[in-house]
């Protein structure tokens, strides 16, 4: 199926329960993560979108009943020097789940194929050849076990415009705004046609893309945790593990059972 971002520019606002909705979601992650840890399943799940879209806000409430002794997120900054040294892969071979883990990644290896095309960073034979490399990477985890959700957050221009000026406005969220957000504002076609062509050549059997309508935060944020709650439990057996007899029959004695 082709993937075209303007698809996912509705806006509709969250009709439903919102906090008891997402309280619903967080109990059923927790679930999920519990049975990663059980089963020692690794998994993957990856953020790309715009700036300003509500990718953090998404991850803050993907984790917030998770045992954080199991899962990391990772912010993709650009590389280091030393980073720049290897392969454009090599960093994020060291961010990859253990067994039992979940690796949560705001942004990706995708950079290759979107900031680094559109602002020069990479050649055009880099960029191109990252599509088949990305491919090869991603089906490499999978073959070994690893669950990989892939989820890009969408925003129109005018959404994205009015979040921005609303980080301009209110001081607490001055930090999160930067001088790359408008260089990346003015390049939005060029973005576009990235993005289009990622989604073509990216979008596998193994690591399919899901693309989250994030004009309204709140139904963006049920879609998103959604989506991720039901890839995961396609990959793992969510049948509660058993209680270990001796540790039952020490229980009951310590408590009086």
């Amino acid at each position: 199926m082709t993937i075209d971002l303007s698809d996912y520019e509705s806006g509709k606002s969250y009709d439903g329960d919102y906090a008891a909705d997402l309280a619903k979601l967080q109990k059923r992650l927790a679930h999920i993560q519990v049975a990663h840890i059980v089963h020692r399943k690794r998994a993957i799940v990856l953020f790309e979108g715009w700036d300003a879209a509500g990718k953090g806000g998404i991850i803050q409430r993907l984790c917030a009943e998770w045992d954080p002794r199991n899962f990391e997120v990772w912010p993709i900054k650009a590389p280091t020097q030393d980073e720049l040294d290897h392969h454009f892969l090599w960093r994020f071979w060291q961010k990859l789940p253990a067994c039992g883990d979940i690796g949560v990644f705001d942004r990706s290896w995708y950079g290759r194929v979107l900031v680094e095309r559109v602002e020069g960073y990479a050649k055009e034979a880099e960029w191109k050849r990252g599509f088949d490399e990305i491919n090869e990477f991603e089906a490499q985890q999978a073959d070994s076990g690893t669950t990989i959700v892939k989820l890009f957050v969408h925003v129109s221009q005018k959404q994205q415009d009015k979040r921005l000026e609303d980080r301009l406005d209110r001081p607490w969220k001055r930090w999160k705004t930067g001088v790359e957000d408008y260089r990346n504002r003015e390049k939005r076609a060029a973005y576009l046609d990235a993005m289009h062509d990622m989604f073509k050549r990216t979008d596998t059997r193994w690591a399919p893309w899901t693309v989250i309508d994030g004009n309204d935060k709140k139904a963006g944020r049920i879609a998103a945790l959604s989506a991720i709650a039901e890839q995961l439990e396609a990959h793992i057996d969510m049948t509660p593990p058993e209680l270990d007899p001796k540790i039952e029959a020490i229980a009951r004695k310590a408590l009086g059972l």
